[in-house]
């Protein structure tokens, strides 16, 4: 079983940064698709970003929502078993808890959040504008 921490939510002015990590332990995280979400008091949970199990042949395909593309970028760094969020360009409305999730193998449907197993804890972004 994987335990999953994520960490580097905190508050930004619309236009900011942030990099969000996602570190396992328990298992290799490489072995997972990971996805993250996030949902803001009173809304579903939704869909950010989500990355497969790298292959020696490939590189995974990561999925974006069109409301981040272009803004997000989610990667790996397998050596510290960890996935980040990166965030460009915020937006108040990006304004929610964020959480990292992880799924054995590659799910048919990486962006419902059911597909996953296990769950980080959560992490707060906060976006003034």
């Amino acid at each position: 079983q994987v335990q999953l921490v994520e960490s580097g939510g905190g508050l930004v002015q619309a236009g900011g940064s942030l990099r969000l990590s996602c570190t396992a332990s328990g298992r290799t995280i490489s072995t997972y698709s990971v996805g993250w979400f996030r949902q803001a008091p009173g809304n579903e949970r939704e869909f950010v970003a989500s990355i497969g199990v790298p292959l020696p042949w490939r590189d995974p395909t990561p999925y974006y929502p069109d409301s981040v593309k272009g803004r997000f970028t989610i990667s790996r760094d397998n050596a510290k078993n960890t996935v980040y969020l990166q965030m460009n360009s915020l937006k108040p409305e990006d304004t929610a808890v964020y959480s990292c999730a992880a799924a054995t193998g590659t799910p048919a449907r990486p962006t419902n959040w059911r597909v996953y197993d296990y769950w980080g804890q959560g992490t707060q972004v906060t976006v003034s504008s």
